[in-house]
């Protein structure tokens, strides 16, 4: 359905996605005042940031092989010292405990992109890949962060870890998650595939 110039267009895309998204922290406006009163509006952070929303959208519409290869070279910018990772970059950042959420963004990129062109596109298709995406990145993420506490290089016990790194951000993720299934619907519709 995609031509390889398609995937590479959107493999670009998802690179600088991914590069800005780490810098825009999702939030939402709630009014104080009923009539709105704009200058009354508080922004409540959800705790996550639109990387994710990213990764996972350039899977929705770009395929497996896009979004393998953004991520693939999203990890080897950052890895070789380009600060494109949200506290820096270079081969020190391995021992980050976010890390493993990074390397989590390829398989997650690439399971999203399989299943979202496994059928024709339905928005719980799409719902359906970005879970098993989001699910991904987390499932290396603990395991990278039980890798870390087992060598103990980590500054944060093991528990305490997954609190902080998984479960709070990840009903933030989830609102992410389906935002980016209704945008990728919408424009695969508007993009006839």
């Amino acid at each position: 359905m995609l031509t390889t110039f398609d995937e590479f267009l959107w493999a670009i895309i998802g690179l600088l996605l991914t590069i800005n998204g780490v810098f825009i922290e999702v939030a939402v406006p709630i009014p104080l005042t009923w009539p709105i009163d704009w200058d009354q509006i508080d922004l409540y952070s959800l705790g996550a940031t639109l990387q994710i929303g990213a990764v996972l959208l350039v899977g929705c519409l770009g395929g497996k092989n896009a979004g393998a290869l953004s991520q693939i070279a999203y990890l080897v910018l950052g890895l070789s010292g380009v600060q494109v990772f949200s506290q820096g970059g270079g081969l020190a950042y391995v021992q980050e405990p976010t890390f493993g959420y990074l390397l989590g963004f390829l398989p997650g990129a690439w399971i999203c992109g399989y299943l979202a062109f496994r059928q024709k596109s339905r928005i719980e298709l799409l719902l359906l890949s970005c879970l098993c995406g989001l699910l991904t990145i987390h499932l290396c993420g603990i395991i990278y962060l039980t890798g870390l506490s087992l060598l103990q290089m980590s500054a944060l016990s093991w528990g305490a870890s997954i609190w902080q790194f998984s479960i709070l951000p990840f009903p933030g993720q989830l609102i992410v998650m389906c935002a980016v299934a209704l945008i990728a619907f919408l424009l695969r519709r508007i993009l006839f595939y």
